[in-house]
């Protein structure tokens, strides 16, 4: 290794210093950077939601999309989270190449596996369409958006995926710039597009997968580049069977967690169609939207403990990982709290940002505080889920992704419609159910396995894949 690697590997060391610093280091420009890569799909959906004479259906038409841009997340989830806390684990025990392999053998797979996802969502489009509660009246909307989105799917999944191991070597701000640079770009076409050139829904899409281009490009520049710390290489990105399975077992419960929110999505859409129609479907749009937005400050804190608890995990540091455990808990729960005041006292301003419609508006607002209702519950999930997949509990990873969302969630949104008339209700008090039971259940078991077993043999470490 250069003398100018050693150097730059010596100011990335999460082994040293402060642990909640090392990890606000990389949250403070991780969650700026999940902030703005949220805005692109977000600001479609503003602006779509303010057309006029058809913005509700637009906006709904746009909302149908949802559960394949989220499966689009899942597989860049499956192969990039998967791969990165290997990646740090590798760096902490001071392996390079073979840290360098995974994150080889990460890129190729997020490249096959969005070749696949693309043509086969673009095949099968229209059922899966109506499958996820579209209507003849928004059908057109989604088909449009979609048709165009799905060319890009390459581009999304590379910048997504690859950007976590930018984040594993340390550089928090070059993987905000990642997102930076493609999120500004679409807030500037998007306009233009819809507007300027008067493409609507089409030119909403065109603006997303633009950008995401550039950010690709981004990515894979800099991991190339004489700034990584462990450079990506031809070679590292040769298929290795025992690799692609450890990469692919341990980014399962992060694969898991968005296919079940897709899942959950398509189950939602359909059952509110039934029992509300496309203004009920307007309205889980506009929640899933806030939701995305609100939960970006949790998902920086877990997702930027991981690098810190699997490198401290790797050099056998375990106070450092139960330090990193603790701060990434109660951080999480505080931001929740205040966020859950402000959805109860505000919810207007939070749906005025999507739609101005009188009866979406009237109909919105108790369904945001049933949906939201006790979401602090929710950063107890994060907590133990991160703190799973950074030391490599793969099993218990993916059994808790499993739990909340397919097991509680997708059941209840299906039953509890039927019970006392609850209707659409019961469509929106399934989430917090599932907030309670999984974010207990999952911290709790995180408590009695994972935090009682780190220190107690510094001979063998404690996680396994």
């Amino acid at each position: 290794m250069s003398q100018a690697t050693v150097k730059k590997a010596e100011r990335q060391d999460f082994g040293v210093g402060s642990v909640s610093a090392a990890i606000l280091r990389l949250a403070v420009p991780m969650t700026l950077a999940q902030l703005i890569n949220v805005l692109y799909s977000v600001v479609d959906r503003i602006y779509i939601g303010h057309l006029p004479h058809t913005s509700t259906e637009a906006l709904t038409g746009i909302g149908l999309t949802l559960p394949v841009i989220t499966m689009v997340t899942a597989f860049a989830n499956l192969f990039g989270m998967g791969g990165a806390p290997l990646f740090s684990m590798e760096r902490g025990r001071e392996n390079i190449p073979k840290a360098q392999r995974i994150m080889g053998n990460s890129f190729s797979l997020l490249l096959i596996s969005s070749v696949i996802l693309s043509l086969f969502c673009y095949i099968f489009k229209e059922p899966l369409l109506y499958l996820f509660g579209a209507s003849d009246t928004t059908y057109p909307y989604a088909d449009a958006y979609l048709s165009i989105y799905l060319l890009g799917t390459v581009f999304v999944m590379i910048s997504l995926g690859m950007n976590n191991f930018i984040n594993a070597q340390g550089f928090g701000v070059t993987g905000m710039l990642t997102v930076s640079i493609g999120a500004v770009l679409n807030l500037i076409l998007d306009p233009v597009f819809i507007f300027g050139l008067n493409m609507g829904i089409q030119g909403a899409a065109l603006a997303t997968i633009l950008s995401q281009f550039v950010s690709a490009v981004w990515v894979f520049r800099f991991l190339t580049g004489k700034k990584a710390i462990i450079p990506l290489t031809r070679t590292s990105m040769r298929l290795q069977g025992g690799l692609v399975k450890n990469i692919s077992v341990l980014g399962t419960s992060g694969f898991i967690m968005s296919v079940t929110n897709s899942a959950v999505q398509i189950i939602c859409n359909a059952t509110l169609q039934q029992y509300g129609g496309d203004l009920y479907v307007g309205i889980m749009t506009v929640i899933n939207s806030v939701r995305e937005i609100l939960n970006i400050p949790v998902n920086g804190l877990s997702n930027s403990g991981q690098p810190v608890m699997s490198f401290n995990y790797g050099a056998r540091k375990y106070d450092r990982v139960k330090a990193a455990i603790r701060f990434v808990t109660i951080s999480c729960i505080v931001f929740t709290l205040v966020i859950w005041a402000l959805i109860f006292f505000f919810p207007h301003a939070f749906i005025h940002v999507f739609n101005s419609d009188p009866s979406l508006l009237k109909n919105g607002v108790p369904s945001m505080h049933i949906y939201f209702f006790g979401i602090f519950m929710m950063a107890l999930q994060f907590s133990g889920q991160s703190t799973f997949v950074a030391l490599g509990y793969s099993r218990h990873a993916i059994f808790f992704s499993l739990l909340r969302k397919a097991i509680i969630v997708i059941p209840l949104t299906i039953w509890l419609p039927t019970v006392a008339g609850l209707g659409t209700t019961g469509v929106f008090l399934a989430e917090p159910i599932s907030n309670f039971v999984g974010g207990i259940a999952c911290f709790t078991t995180m408590m009695f396995t994972v935090w009682r077993r780190l220190g107690k043999d510094t001979k063998k470490t404690p996680g396994r894949i």
